[in-house]
């Protein structure tokens, strides 16, 4: 137990849900929001890239992006997320968590717009400069996850925090589902505003100049959810952890508190004083202490984020051609450019709806009754078992019969995915790390999922590809296929289960608890050093 609990945290800790809480969700859920819009939007404008600036009128196909701009659009704003993780969370940690905040949401609403522009209408102008803005975006999106789990697991009760750290994680549903909502709606008015014929029947004409307004709307409009909430993010006060047990303001803490929770706290600055004395506040990152303690979690925590997320992202991004296998997506060369955004977001779409948004919202509901490893350890299992089921009788599913079979088996595995892994691997960083390096920690771990997604954006992208030419896109070597990719990912997934192993329960304990900040009695161990669950 933390015995020096300070009265302030103790509040926190014990309070009934209410109003503040779901306002914190909403405030820190809209960035997640954005950043999900931002990060999978790209998959559904690519194709309509690659027919507007690398259209060639004697090829049988329709133009595609070349395979080193393909990877570089699709990729680039996961390195900015990465970079962004790594120095948003470090920077977290040391200016405190609201001051910071706010300059990923301007970096988010900026590089927004900017992505929607380009210098200049020739490939490589455009291409450069998408490129350019999607990386300073993604390093704004990276500075909102250690920060908005860190702020969600700081201000919540430790009865529902679970449930509060999944809720905003969960908008990122909502955020994939409105990518493909926009797309629809855009892509429907332009279709039927400007009549094209398919590939097939007019090479040229199947790409209305107009097309090019598409992608940029689609990709412009994720400023708008980032820029409603800019105020209220610059109204948050400082959490009460950063201020009393990193900032070492007593009052400061207090008076802040009193304001959300509407009682009167009292500011116990010799109690701050003593803790901040105590060994269990003072080793650093690098520290012998910090690997005894909490070394074994933050392998368990980051190798089961980088796994999860070479399968995730990859699925994401070489969705459109396994619909494009099973029939749902008809030949590119049988439908115009508008037509083939339409198709691939109303595919896109669907996935979400039935699969990625439900997946969310389980893990909401149930994470705080089974807990974190549980359904961490189960949502890895079944995602193995779907991927192989997948893979195995692929072929199988290829036949028109059994098209729709398919589209259930894929969307269990992003079920899975989000009532899952994809969900705790982002919660447990938040709440097993001592405060002065919770953030940071938060953020080596996201870090380490975005190396993860730009192994799955980039390796994938070319491991898809068939052997033969008709099943793979121009400028593309041979891969090892959608079958032999489906069974690495089955793979994958099955040592993102063994690695759960090392991360700890952590469900209805105080994160003092957790990390042995508030000890004080010598050889007291932080609860967070079991790594199974109670």
């Amino acid at each position: 137990m933390a015995r020096n609990q300070l009265g302030v945290l103790d509040a926190l800790d014990v309070a009934k849900t209410q109003w503040y809480h779901f306002t914190a969700i909403v405030i820190a859920g809209m960035g997640f929001f954005t950043d999900a819009y931002d990060l999978f939007s790209i998959s559904l404008v690519t194709k309509l890239l690659g027919r507007i600036y690398y259209f060639n009128p004697n090829y049988a196909k329709p133009g595609t992006l070349p395979p080193s701009v393909a990877a570089a659009v699709n990729g680039v704003a996961l390195c900015g997320t990465l970079s962004g993780q790594l120095f948003f969370g470090w920077l977290g940690d040391k200016l405190g968590r609201k001051r910071v905040y706010g300059i990923t949401l301007v970096l988010m609403v900026v590089c927004s717009l900017a992505s929607g522009l380009s210098l200049g209408n020739q490939p490589k102008g455009v291409m450069a400069t998408l490129c350019f803005f999607r990386f300073w975006l993604g390093f704004g999106i990276g500075g909102d996850y250690p920060l908005s789990a860190t702020i969600m697991s700081e201000y919540a009760n430790k009865k529902t925090r679970g449930a509060f750290i999944a809720a905003v994680f969960a908008m990122q549903g909502f955020g994939i589902l409105a990518g493909g909502i926009v797309a629809i709606v855009v892509s429907s008015a332009f279709d039927h505003a400007f009549k094209a014929p398919s590939y097939l029947d007019n090479r040229a004409a199947s790409t209305v100049p107009e097309a090019d307004y598409i992608w940029r709307i689609i990709l412009m409009f994720g400023a708008i959810p980032a820029g409603m909430t800019y105020y209220w993010r610059m109204k948050m006060p400082e959490t009460a952890r950063y201020t009393a047990l990193v900032a070492k303001n007593a009052k400061q803490a207090a008076t802040d508190m009193s304001k959300v929770l509407n009682v009167d706290l009292e500011a116990e600055e010799e109690k701050v004083d003593k803790i901040a004395q105590e060994r269990s506040n003072n080793f650093g990152l690098f520290s012998k202490e910090f690997a005894r303690r909490h070394g074994m979690h933050l392998v368990g925590t980051t190798t089961t984020w980088f796994l999860l997320d070479i399968a995730y992202y990859s699925s994401n991004l070489f969705q459109k051609d396994i619909f494009s296998k099973v029939g749902w997506l008809p030949k590119a060369a049988s439908m115009n450019a508008v037509d083939e955004v339409y198709r691939i977001a109303r595919a896109q779409t669907l996935i979400a709806l039935c699969g990625t948004v439900p997946g969310y919202w389980f893990t909401v509901a149930f994470i705080d009754h089974i807990g974190r490893f549980a359904i961490q350890l189960m949502g890895f299992f079944f995602m193995t078992v779907f991927m192989f089921a997948l893979a195995i009788p692929y072929h199988h599913w290829t036949l028109k019969p059994n098209h729709i079979g398919f589209v259930i088996m894929y969307s269990l595995t992003f079920f899975f995915a989000n009532f899952g892994p994809n969900a705790t691997t982002f919660v447990v960083p938040a709440e097993i790390f001592p405060a002065r390096l919770r953030s940071t920690c938060h953020g080596i771990s996201a870090a380490c999922g975005k190396a993860g997604a730009i192994v799955g954006a980039f390796g994938f992208l070319y491991a898809a590809q068939g052997k033969k030419s008709d099943d793979r896109d121009a400028g593309y070597p041979a891969g090892i296929g959608v079958k032999n990719s489906l069974i690495m990912l089955g793979v994958i997934n099955f040592f993102g289960m063994l690695f759960t192993l090392l991360v700890p329960e952590s469900k209805g304990k105080s994160l003092e608890e957790l990390t042995g900040e508030n000890e004080d009695e010598p050889g007291h161990e932080a609860y967070a050093t079991r790594t199974a669950p109670e």
